[in-house]
């Protein structure tokens, strides 16, 4: 009989079996539901990337009214916590402590300037050791000036052009809220770790048990064998995807604008190769120790790094960009933020669905091969 052919009672018995194995573990239970409610809180609430009420200071070295009044427009502005010193010694300490992000300097003589109608230097300093927060600083305080300066000509009764208004609109994420990309980017980080993680243990625990072999005696085919290991780890994983939902959806108020059958299907493709890849490393290494730090190092930080889910693959060099073509994370982050943000836009799911079904081909190939190989040493 073929290698492939799979026998249902010796399946659900081993299915059962390894169920029971599970369950007498506490560990594989706590990283089965107790990881993906850290993992969601951390990327919900301690990973934040949106900019608001950053802390600044203002160096009001002049008492003119056009001087308080451009230092209220700060301590007004949405965006700014403002520290107002008359000099920039203390602000400068405070730069170099990390206590505020940049420095607005009013410079003395800036009310007989302005009232001259010249337009007096105003100098922003920033901290460029977090580029991104010094491009906020610097882009929303000059945009502070701009305003004050709008208003001030328009009171002294100037002539001025009408501005152009701007109707902003953004699609999907109206408030921008970092957290809508941050937590279907952390459910792909879970079921990376229950996939890849949980599963690279199971054939190499069998090995140090010397059990390996007595099992390969028994009628027991390979694909009734490896299939009885997926499939507890698959219900598994799909109890903490449905987990996750239910957190991302109530907790985080992330809205799930798509189908559940959409999801569940993207989910089914993902754990294709995330199973398979832990079975193959499991399989090839033997050693518990050795596959779960390799299913660390291969499932765990490319999915995180490069996958898209922080950092934009187009702006990564050329042959970085290469390499992410065999992460299957790449496919399967984007598909999962426009289920959630968008709904079910099949022109995009459907590819990055039969991308993640090869994947998944290739690695229960290759680890159907490697146990093969592993009993015939």
């Amino acid at each position: 009989m073929s290698a492939w052919q799979i026998d249902p009672r010796r399946l659900r018995a081993m299915v059962v079996k390894e169920g029971v194995q599970i369950l007498r573990d506490p560990s594989t239970i706590l990283i089965a539901l107790g990881l993906p409610v850290l993992l969601m809180f951390l990327f919900g609430y301690a990973i934040n990337l949106d900019n608001s009420r950053t802390r600044i200071g203002v160096a009001l070295q002049d008492d003119s009214a056009a001087a308080m009044s451009l230092a209220s427009a700060y301590r007004h502005s949405p965006y700014f916590e403002v520290v107002l010193e008359r000099t920039t010694a203390p602000l400068r300490a405070q730069l170099v402590a990390g206590e505020i992000r940049g420095i607005v300097v009013i410079p003395q003589d800036f009310g007989k300037g302005a009232a001259r109608g010249h337009r007096p230097p105003i100098q922003i300093i920033a901290d460029g050791s977090q580029p991104n927060a010094a491009n906020f600083t610097t882009a929303y305080a000059r945009g502070v000036v701009q305003t004050w300066a709008a208003q001030e000509a328009q009171a002294a009764g100037q002539r001025a052009p009408p501005p152009i208004e701007l109707s902003l609109r953004f699609w999907y994420n109206p408030s921008l809220a970092s957290r809508y990309f941050l937590v279907p980017g952390a459910i792909a980080i879970v079921i990376t770790m229950i996939g890849t993680l949980l599963t690279s243990l199971v054939i190499a625990r069998e090995w140090e048990r010397g059990t390996m072999e007595a099992m390969m005696a028994t009628p027991m085919r390979m694909s009734e064998f490896l299939a009885s290991k997926i499939v507890p780890y698959f219900l598994l994983a799909l109890a903490s995807m449905a987990l996750c939902t239910v957190l991302a959806t109530m907790v985080f108020q992330v809205p799930l604008r798509g189908s559940l059958f959409a999801l569940f299907a993207l989910t089914v493709a993902y754990l294709m190769p995330a199973l398979g890849q832990g079975l193959f490393i499991s399989a090839a290494t033997k050693n518990q120790f050795v596959a779960s730090q390799v299913a660390l190092l291969s499932g765990f930080l490319p999915t995180f790094l490069l996958s898209g889910f922080l950092f934009e693959i187009a702006s990564m060099p050329k042959w970085i960009q290469a390499i992410t073509y065999i992460v299957p994370a790449r496919y399967f982050i984007p598909a999962l933020q426009t289920i959630f943000l968008a709904g079910d836009i099949w022109s995009l799911i459907l590819p990055a669905i039969g991308y993640l079904l090869a994947f998944g081909a290739i690695f229960f190939l290759l680890c159907f091969r490697a146990s093969r190989r592993s009993l015939d040493k």
